[in-house]
């Protein structure tokens, strides 16, 4: 992929680094046969528009991993998902929210892949959220019309390019804990992390505090691989203090970022980000 066509996901997240991949790719440390490690991949689009050649995408949150995995073994593919959603979308305008709760409540029982991206890409504001009991329990978008013939099509060319980088290279996706993805760093390995961001509000799929911090930067100093680390610099209230006390050590580089995807629209401000590497970043 090249930096002035960003190619976005399917699966959408909080905090999705889309707007940022230009700026995160002109800083990343990368030969053709570097293996690319991502430990949080979420939505995967850094990953996915950087496009090594082979690559280890990683996360907590099973669902995300296991709809990947489906596409690579091709039990999901563009055009199941096309009428998926045509059919979902059919029911959604007739039955609205009560549709959606529905589905919602099909999903915590059955962890269906594509019943999670239904839900994915009519809740509000397209967050991802579970509860304590790893229930997805993001509330309806209130959008009954929102699986167009237009929109569909937009998820499945998603897919579809998805299925293509997945048959041109070597991925594997894996659920499970960064600690042991960053293990399976080598010599010959990039790892990209973009965490929780510790000092904000996070309830993705797990909580995230100081000690889950200070695991990532002792795991990522003992692997001896190049990283790039994405995390917040500061915005109009407060600093990050971390960057500071815990990642003192890194070569740093910022760029202003405005968060759309929020519960509250308090929470939807401008924040100026911050990429944290072990490496010098160029001003590119």
């Amino acid at each position: 992929m090249t930096a002035d066509k960003v190619f976005v996901p399917p699966i959408k997240i909080q905090g999705i680094k889309t707007k940022l991949v230009p700026f995160i790719q002109s800083r990343l440390a990368l030969e053709r046969d570097t293996v690319w490690v991502e430990p949080f991949m979420g939505s995967g689009v850094v990953g996915f528009n950087a496009a090594p050649k082979t690559a280890v995408f990683a996360d907590i949150n099973p669902h995300i991993v296991g709809f990947y995995n489906q596409i690579k073994a091709g039990t999901i593919t563009a055009a199941l998902v096309r009428s998926f959603l045509e059919e979902e979308g059919r029911l959604l305008a007739e039955g609205d929210g009560a549709y959606y709760y529905r589905v919602r409540e099909r999903f915590n029982r059955d962890h269906a892949p594509l019943d999670f991206l239904f839900l994915n890409r009519c809740c509000f504001n397209g967050m991802i959220r579970f509860n304590k009991s790893l229930e997805f329990n993001v509330p309806y978008g209130h959008k009954p019309q929102r699986f167009s013939r237009a929109y569909v099509t937009k998820v499945v060319n998603q897919v579809a390019n998805v299925e293509r980088l997945i048959r041109n290279n070597d991925w594997t996706f894996l659920c499970q804990p960064f600690e042991e993805t960053i293990r399976m760093a080598g010599n010959n390995a990039f790892v990209y992390c973009d965490p929780p961001y510790i000092g904000r509000h996070v309830d993705y799929y797990d909580s995230w505090d100081e000690a889950s911090e200070t695991a990532l930067r002792d795991a990522l100093l003992g692997s001896g691989a190049r990283f790039l680390l994405s995390t917040w610099d500061h915005n109009d209230c407060r600093a990050n203090e971390y960057i500071q006390t815990m990642w003192g050590f890194c070569h740093k580089a910022t760029r202003d970022h405005f968060y759309h995807v929020g519960a509250k629209e308090s929470n939807r401000k401008p924040v100026v980000e911050a990429l944290l590497a072990n490496y010098p970043l160029g001003g590119m």
